[in-house]
């Protein structure tokens, strides 16, 4: 299954449901701070949303509760990496989507086999504290020289104006949060997202 070139990211399957509707067919779904059973019930919802229009749901972090509950793609941060039992997944058949920061980063993601890298942030985010500062575009350019075949997904600070230039620097996909997010019209956003990408 190819991977659409928009990965808008929500933290609750409430904005999965309004924005599957308009065409979004890769999503992923980033809860923090929950207890297991809202964690669960928000896996549980945003899967058969997806399962029903079409489209690829992808869990942050939680990859034990995603096998669990059928779901087939996860991502990891580094941090994460170090704590996921690998084999597992693998024996699941779920895929990987890895965060990648720096060059010893990206050689660790490559070697898992992951079917799609993340490179982050190009641009300054205001989504959480990073010790990284903007990765910038000739980030993007080296980093799809390394991964080759593997797609790249630019996150960080992205937004509708931004994504061509990710695009043309060698961007495969492009994330988005907060330009969604805490935009005054999310929905006309993302079919904004929709047009850019397509």
């Amino acid at each position: 299954m190819s991977l659409a070139r928009f990965y808008p990211i929500f933290d609750s399957a409430d904005w999965i449901a309004r924005m599957l509707p308009l065409g979004v067919k890769l999503v992923q779904l980033r809860v923090k701070d929950q207890p297991d059973d809202v964690l669960r019930a928000e896996i549980i919802r945003a899967r058969d949303l997806c399962r029903e229009a079409g489209a690829q749901l992808v869990v942050n972090d939680h990859w034990q509760m995603a096998l669990d509950l059928g779901c087939d793609f996860v991502h990891l941060g580094q941090e994460d990496l170090d704590e996921a039992d690998l084999p597992a997944i693998r024996r699941a058949g779920c895929r990987l989507g890895l965060s990648t920061h720096d060059g010893a980063e990206l050689d660790r993601a490559l070697s898992h086999d992951p079917r799609y890298v993340a490179l982050g942030p190009v641009y300054p985010t205001i989504l959480k504290k990073m010790k990284w500062h903007q990765q910038g575009l000739g980030r993007v350019t080296e980093w799809k020289a390394r991964v080759g075949d593997v797609p790249l997904v630019a996150i960080g600070g992205m937004s509708v104006e931004r994504a061509q230039g990710a695009f043309v620097a060698g961007a495969d996909i492009v994330s988005a949060v907060t330009d969604i997010t805490l935009n005054e019209d999310p929905e006309a956003r993302v079919r904004a997202w929709l047009e850019a990408c397509g």
